[in-house]
């Protein structure tokens, strides 16, 4: 199954201690970036969070944020002092060195990790509920990104199957296509029969339907599609060798539009890059 980079989720938890929103969101990316936003009481999930992506996911840039709200009478807050006072020194270093540099205010202040901190709050029951939230919101943003995955798989299909159609028109019209060609070089060629040699007429005619002929690259092309279809049910990424795999379909079909000698050929070719182009656009969501 092809997996998409693409996904959200929200979950919710409300307890007696307060209540947590995690989301999860998903996008392109090369490779696996996780970026978190955490309250600073519970800045010490991030490892676990970051592990648990690195498991279940190869690629994709996720943003994870975590919100939570204590419940009003279950806690209260003081500054801490010591921290307050090591924030202060540290400013003064800077006003010394940098006295045109702006100050924090006292909400900024407080904001800074550590300076204010909580009593009465079961901290270990909220990072339990924490990471219970994780693990199903990561659950179901596999989820849509699997559902996600079946739809640009569907998509994909599609044009590798307008791929196959087009493979076979050229290669019902290619015999024809040789024996014309090789009939109007003939009758040019019949003019000045007199004056060429009728072996070197011959060489001729067969080095041009050599050059003409692009059984090869249709075979390539249809060998190329069957190999898209085999990755999309593979498991695991297959995102960069699909991706691969649109580079070297292009490729045969600049080679079948070099080698064209008729217009149907020409116009096969172009819808061939067409095709490659939009499954290209497709396979960039997929992991």
């Amino acid at each position: 199954m092809a997996y998409s980079m693409t996904a959200f989720t929200r979950q919710t938890q409300d307890a007696d201690w307060g209540s947590l929103q995690l989301e999860l969101r998903s996008v392109n990316q090369r490779y696996l970036e996780p970026h978190f936003r955490l309250p600073d009481s519970l800045r010490d999930l991030e490892p676990h969070y970051r592990d648990a992506l690195r498991k279940h996911l190869s690629r994709g840039k996720v943003e994870c944020t975590l919100r939570f709200e204590p419940a009003q009478g279950n806690t209260t807050l003081h500054v801490n002092e010591t921290r307050l006072a090591t924030l202060a020194q540290a400013l003064e270093t800077v006003r010394a060195q940098v006295p045109d540099a702006a100050m924090p205010d006292a909400l900024a202040l407080l904001d800074h990790p550590g300076v204010l901190e909580s009593d009465g709050l079961d901290l270990e029951r909220v990072q339990h509920a924490a990471h219970a939230l994780f693990d199903a919101a990561l659950d179901d943003l596999i989820a849509g990104r699997a559902r996600e995955g079946e739809r640009l798989a569907a998509l994909i299909r599609e044009r590798l199957a307008g791929i196959r159609d087009l493979v076979a028109e050229v290669r019902a019209h290619l015999p024809a296509i040789l024996d014309n060609q090789r009939q109007q070089l003939t009758d040019r060629l019949n003019a000045f029969k007199a004056e060429l040699d009728p072996q070197r007429i011959e060489t001729e005619i067969a080095l041009l339907a050599q050059k003409a002929d692009v059984a090869e690259e249709l075979d390539r092309l249809e060998t190329h599609v069957a190999e898209v279809e085999h990755q999309l049910t593979q498991k695991g990424p297959v995102g960069r060798r699909l991706d691969f795999l649109m580079q070297e379909l292009n490729r045969e079909a600049n080679t079948l539009s070099s080698k064209s000698i008729v217009a149907d050929t020409t116009r096969c070719a172009v819808e061939l890059k067409v095709l490659i182009e939009q499954m290209r656009e497709q396979i960039q969501n997929l992991e």
